[in-house]
């Protein structure tokens, strides 16, 4: 098989934010397969087509780009953030591991980018300084049953938390219930970080003590990024408050 298939993070949202070594795959691609919105973040050229399907469709996605690489072709499959990180990686392998045995033998890469975690992180200081983890909270993959679990796990163990897609239209009262819980364990004012639509030009930096917080200052286009308990707070007189997480535990 001579076709190649890249899967790779186009960053947070800025252009600055991708990196060389995706940039140089997207210039050599034939054919790129993506979420609408993602996909649109590609300039046309001649001799590139543009394949754009709905976010709910992952594993046809995956398979068609696979099945054009099997051709020949050289496609790239695009996430925004890091490709590995709650996008296509996963979805690309699975298909593979239940594909022809074919498929196995592709020349398959995934080139990583700069989460919405990280860019929000490091917006806002340090908070993911020390150890951290990130959950997915939206349930149309895996039951809340699951999430809460995760959730109350975490906090009781006092690592920073990530949380991706924490509210939407459709599923309003999860993050709620996300608050509710972390304001169960925690019982204190450990900062909330709230960064939304990170490295673009409407930009939001909002730092709340998590017994302040409401469900309605997240969407689907808020990183929330939650302190542990050795999170600290720098406040500035004329700047945003700088937030950081020790190295060391005291």
């Amino acid at each position: 098989m001579t076709g190649k298939l890249y899967i790779v993070g186009l960053g947070p949202g800025n252009d600055a934010l991708v990196t060389p070594e995706v940039s140089a795959a997207l210039s050599q691609a034939t054919d790129i397969v993506g979420y609408i919105p993602y996909v649109e973040r590609i300039a046309a050229r001649d001799g590139l087509r543009l394949h754009p399907s709905d976010n709910r469709v992952e594993i046809d996605r995956s398979r068609h780009a696979i099945d054009m690489a099997s051709e020949g072709k050289c496609v790239v499959v695009v996430s925004s953030g890091d490709p590995g990180v709650f996008a296509m990686a996963s979805a690309v392998f699975e298909a593979v591991e239940a594909g022809p045995k074919e498929w196995r033998e592709l020349d398959i890469q995934v080139l990583p980018g700069i989460t919405a975690m990280l860019a929000a992180s490091a917006r806002a200081g340090a908070p993911l300084g020390h150890d951290f983890c990130a959950i997915n909270l939206s349930d149309n993959l895996k039951p809340w049953s699951l999430i809460e679990k995760r959730l109350r796990f975490a906090a009781q163990a006092d690592f920073a938390m990530a949380f991706y897609n924490p509210r939407s239209k459709s599923r309003p009262e999860g993050f709620e219930k996300t608050l509710q819980i972390l304001k169960e364990e925690c019982q204190d004012s450990r900062p909330v970080i709230f960064a939304r639509n990170v490295s673009r030009p409407d930009e939001t930096i909002r730092v709340v003590p998590l017994d302040q917080t409401t469900a309605d200052m997240a969407d689907m286009r808020t990183m929330v990024l939650v302190g542990s308990s050795q999170t600290r707070v720098i406040e500035r007189c004329n700047a945003a408050p700088l937030v950081y997480t020790p190295r060391s535990v005291g």
